[in-house]
């Protein structure tokens, strides 16, 4: 039995609280309760399409009230991770208004003519010409950064390429590998800790992938819950060598660990 306080949760957001822009059973309660009990929050997305005010409106659109300051993408994580390195940089971007605002938001400039980094991130329309010059920016020693390595999209057509597959045409043109922000890379768990001023030991991740979702949390050093409504099956779990601290079938069903838990209670998380 793990005894270590619950004062701070993390969540991803597709196949956990909504997929296909509807709302999955419980997430809206989920969200009701952690705004009730006054728990410190963010919900993850490793897409850098949309801006936190964006994802707010559309999860509102769902019945889910996310305020936007609880909302934390592989945009932001990107953005800040860059603002640290080299503040006041220049990047060249291939993406939406997700990356190009929150590079703005933390003083970067955006150019194509010599740029400190190339920052590939996700878009609808991912232009030959675009990438073109992002590989000969690169060739000319311009740092290749890309949100995350997701290689699809879900449409409802089917899946769409992504960020993760443009990136390897890159690096299949140039020689050289992006430095990935978002999920598996434990630094976007860490950076969303930062934003809320929480602490690993009393924060849990949920998440629907254990690919990416449960990576993370454990080598950021948090706990973690599996919900069964997204991308991973039970039976597939064993082929991972780590183990989520718990899996459960919906979100729906981690509502009573956060409505039961006053502050100066215990986690009722334990390994299944």
């Amino acid at each position: 039995m793990d005894t270590r306080p619950v004062a701070c949760w993390l969540t991803d957001m597709d196949g956990v609280l909504v997929h296909e822009e509807q709302a999955l059973p419980g997430a809206a309660d989920f969200i009701a309760a952690l705004q009730e009990h006054q728990r410190p929050y963010l919900v993850l997305t490793n897409n850098s399409i949309f801006t936190a005010r964006d994802l707010r409106a559309r999860l509102l659109g769902s019945g889910i009230d996310v305020p936007e300051a609880s909302i934390w993408t592989s945009a932001l994580a990107t953005a800040q991770f860059l603002a640290d390195q080299d503040a006041g940089g220049s990047a060249y971007v291939i993406g939406e208004a997700g990356m190009t605002s929150a590079l703005h938001d933390v003083g970067f400039v955006l150019t194509d003519r010599d740029p400190d980094y190339v920052v590939l991130g996700e878009t609808r329309t991912y232009s030959f010409e675009a990438i073109t010059r992002a590989i000969r920016l690169i060739h000319r020693g311009a740092r290749f950064i890309a949100t995350n390595p997701d290689a699809t999209g879900p449409s409802p057509e089917g899946p769409l390429p992504a960020t993760g597959s443009v990136a390897a045409l890159i690096t299949q043109a140039t020689g050289i590998k992006p430095y990935f922000v978002g999920k598996p890379n434990p630094l976007m768990m860490r950076s969303a800790l930062n934003a809320i001023e929480a602490h690993s030991e009393t924060t849990v991740m949920i998440g629907d992938r254990m690919d990416t979702d449960m990576v993370a949390g454990i080598e950021a050093g948090l706990r973690t819950v599996l919900v069964l409504t997204g991308s991973t099956r039970r039976e597939e779990i064993t082929r991972f060598p780590y183990r989520p601290t718990r899996v459960l079938d919906s979100i729906a069903d981690v509502v009573p660990l956060v409505a039961e838990l006053a502050p100066d209670e215990y986690s009722q998380l334990s390994a299944d």
